[in-house]
């Protein structure tokens, strides 16, 4: 196991422990407090296919609110680099988390880290996607995760190494089905690793959908 993918669990199990779970046990998808929808007249947000051994999941990505994180999950799924991988750490009523590793557990060559934007006042509610990363809070590269519960211990708090949080970037519109069955899979140790599905759990193909048409511009006021 890489030091950064050790890093990474770790950290992200530590704060877990040291805070608390906050699931809110609900069906649907949270709320944001902020507008993800895109400006009158400016395209959609774009939307992902992920196509899993159990089913398949949609995806807003919002480019407005977390562009960084935005662009570089596009860019991952653009080249096919999530083709294949695994869903490689499930905790129920927690997260999800998939983007680095293939089914024998080895960490797939990534691109650069990227500036940690969990500042952008997204929360990290059930249904949402957002950047795993080591304890470093700028080290976010091809790995995410889908937010199972509302986990308010994993937003944003401060520009600080223990405050920044992980950043939100999008959001399940169909498909909490399939992450929840994912979440609740058997589940042990692989090697050095904890909480790995008995049974791999692929990603058999990511793709983007076709863009959906810009959003209308609001008409204009009758004038008398």
């Amino acid at each position: 196991m890489s030091r950064a993918a050790s890093t990474s669990k770790i950290a992200l199990f530590l704060l877990a422990l040291t805070l608390g779970m906050s699931g809110c046990g609900a069906s649907e998808p949270g709320k944001q407090t902020i507008s993800t929808a895109p400006a009158a007249g400016q395209p959609a947000n774009p939307r992902v296919l992920i196509e899993t051994s159990k089913g398949n999941i949609i995806v807003e990505v919002f480019p407005n609110n977390a562009p960084k994180s935005a662009a570089n999950f596009l860019s991952y799924v653009k080249s096919g680099f999530y083709d294949g991988l695994v869903f490689h750490r499930v905790i129920p009523g927690f997260m999800i988390q998939t983007g680095g590793m293939t089914a024998d557990m080895v960490e797939k060559p990534k691109g650069a880290p990227i500036q940690n934007e969990a500042d952008n006042g997204l929360k990290n509610l059930r249904g949402t996607l957002a950047m795993a990363r080591t304890g470093e809070p700028h080290s976010a590269s091809s790995q995410f995760f889908i937010n199972v519960a509302d986990n308010a211990f994993l937003n944003h708090r401060g520009k600080t190494f223990e405050g920044w949080g992980y950043a939100v970037f999008g959001q399940v519109v169909d498909g909490m089905n399939v992450v929840d069955a994912i979440a609740n899979v058997p589940r042990g140790n692989k090697g050095p690793y904890d909480d790995v599905p008995v049974d791999p759990v692929v990603m058999t193909r990511v793709t983007m959908l076709p863009p959906s048409p810009a959003r209308p511009e609001p008409a204009a006021a009758a004038k008398p």
